[in-house]
């Protein structure tokens, strides 16, 4: 049976990568999401994952054999998080049931398995860093595991595989998503530069000074792939991220020389991008006004807050792949070459100056 593969939440910075990278791979890709842009290779399926009666509809004829999830809705607590986030991975599985063609089933989570959720983020007592798989489950609650758990739950009475995938934060492209930190970074420098405010680091010293990692979202594309096609990784949970490690203050500066700007040292003030940025929607209307980019709505670029939380965690992240190594995934992606190479993507598409 050829394989074909079905991308909820292909709009967005996870699901765009992967299904790039199927479409390379030569499988037939589908791509679902509320509103789908147009993308090489992919058939674009408009659907509601918190509409079932009509999701269902919008599923027909597709039967897809391998289905990779990266996506989910920021809601204003956990409680409610749980309950959207939840019902979006059930509501999938109960409309693809009916074909009964799914063989396996990829879920994206993150490093907020083991950090907590954004109401508890990196507080209370966590676990031991490189964070490893075998670390279980905070005791408390997380929407994360409520995706999980709607996911073993289908497999145990459908009869497919899956795999969970843990990425560290994602670089890649996308407009109007809740977690970009790469094109936040971006817009950051770019007004940096044409105001000639002082790039200066939004976080925290345990982030300036402690080891940390990322997940390029082709290398998460990459990783997805592999895991859907190779037995040994069937029923298993993965962290994922590029494969080598760094310190921001070293990689701010690498930033700012791409830029053409100065890295401000780190004087040990927690300046926030939420506020470093609260007033920079007007400045980047009039840039984008004077550089004829395509996005003048800062709010679709920029989530100051994610960075916040990110760049603000009291602890050294960094993240353990022994699993998938010992398994045969063997990709590596070079951090700073990843966001090198989305600052071009943007500049082309005309997102940045």
């Amino acid at each position: 049976m050829s394989n074909k593969a079905l991308v909820v939440g292909a709009s967005g910075i996870i699901g765009g990568a992967t299904a790039e990278i199927l479409t390379e791979a030569g499988w037939p890709v589908y791509g679902l999401a509320r509103r789908p842009a147009a993308q090489a290779g992919v058939t674009a399926i408009a659907g509601n994952l918190l509409d079932p009666a009509t999701l269902g509809d919008a599923l027909s004829g597709i039967a897809p054999t391998h289905v990779f999830i990266a996506t989910w809705l920021r809601q204003a607590t956990e409680a409610e998080n749980i309950r959207v986030n939840a019902a979006m991975v059930r509501n999938l599985l109960d409309a693809l049931r009916p074909a009964g063609t799914v063989r396996h089933v990829a879920l994206v989570t993150g490093l907020k398995h083991y950090l907590g959720p954004f109401e508890a983020y990196g507080k209370g007592r966590l676990p031991q860093t490189p964070f490893r798989e075998d670390q279980g489950r905070l005791d408390i609650d997380n929407f994360y595991y409520a995706q999980e758990d709607e996911v073993f739950r289908a497999a145990a009475s459908d009869g497919f595989t899956w795999s969970i995938h843990r990425p560290h934060t994602v670089i890649g492209k996308a407009v109007g998503n809740a977690m970009n930190m790469g094109t936040t970074l971006a817009v950051h420098a770019s007004i940096c530069k044409a105001t000639g405010r002082p790039f200066r680091f939004p976080g925290v010293e345990a982030q300036w000074n402690g080891l940390t990692d990322m997940t390029d979202a082709r290398q998460l594309g990459r990783h997805m792939l592999w895991a859907a096609t190779t037995p040994a990784a069937a029923n298993e949970a993965f962290n994922v991220v590029n494969g080598d490690i760094f310190r921001w203050s070293w990689m701010w500066g690498r930033i700012a020389e791409w830029f053409g700007i100065e890295a401000e040292p780190f004087d040990g003030i927690v300046r926030p991008l939420d506020e470093q940025m609260k007033d920079d929607a007007a400045i980047w209307r009039d840039l984008a006004a004077r550089h004829g980019l395509a996005e003048p709505d800062l709010g679709r670029l920029a989530s100051p807050w994610h960075t916040d939380a990110d760049l603000g965690r009291p602890i050294e992240v960094v993240t353990d792949m022994s699993k998938s190594r010992r398994l045969g995934f063997s990709h590596y992606q070079p951090t700073d070459d990843a966001f090198f190479a989305l600052f071009e993507r943007l500049r082309a598409d005309r997102l940045i100056p």
